[in-house]
């Protein structure tokens, strides 16, 4: 991964451990999943994952601390309340995906139903992949660790310039690669 290594010692200076702090348990997880799945409240939590209480009420107010889930009352009884991902919590969902997607392939083996799919043609989604910044796919050994003041300079010496950067609904391949998708 290149000529530095991060400063491994130093817990502040990379996003995994900031990231670990809030969602590094599996109950995080567990909420954040049904999140997903449409729950809102806490009894909801509590009767379908089947966690305690006050690990439920610890875990919801350290994702809301977080800005995870936003606590609000329920428009038709203002007297419960909601939990709602944010805009913090769906940028989770590709982490989410794919430490699932992990757990498929070396887990336990067993037949997934329901099956997540791509609302457009119900197919399964494809991997959860490294992207660049113009749409390849990149693998361990495409990766590399530089100084922020040589970002954008090539092995050569010459510079890059960033591509468009990717949206939803578009298609990470290129050329040739994307009319095959489109046609598939």
């Amino acid at each position: 991964m290149g000529d530095l290594r991060e400063p491994l010692k130093e817990l502040t200076e990379c996003g995994l451990p900031q990231a670990l702090e809030v969602m590094g348990e599996r109950w995080s997880f567990m909420i954040l999943r049904a999140s997903f799945n449409g729950l809102h409240h806490f009894e909801e939590f509590l009767n379908e994952l089947g966690i305690a209480r006050n690990i439920l009420s610890n875990r919801l107010a350290k994702l809301v601390e977080h800005g995870i889930l936003n606590r609000e009352p329920c428009p038709d009884d203002k007297r419960r309340i909601e939990y709602r991902l944010t805009e913090k919590g769906f940028d989770l969902l590709p982490a989410m995906l794919a430490l699932r997607q992990w757990g498929q392939k070396y887990g336990v083996e067993f037949e997934e139903n329901p099956i997540l799919v791509d609302e457009n043609d119900r197919l399964p989604i494809g991997p959860v992949s490294i992207l660049a910044h113009d749409g390849r796919i990149l693998d361990h050994t495409d990766l590399w660790l530089i100084a922020r003041e040589n970002v954008g300079i090539r092995a050569d010496g010459s510079h890059a310039q960033p591509s468009k950067a990717l949206a939803p609904g578009d298609h990470a391949f290129r050329g040739a690669d994307s009319k095959r998708a489109a046609n598939s």
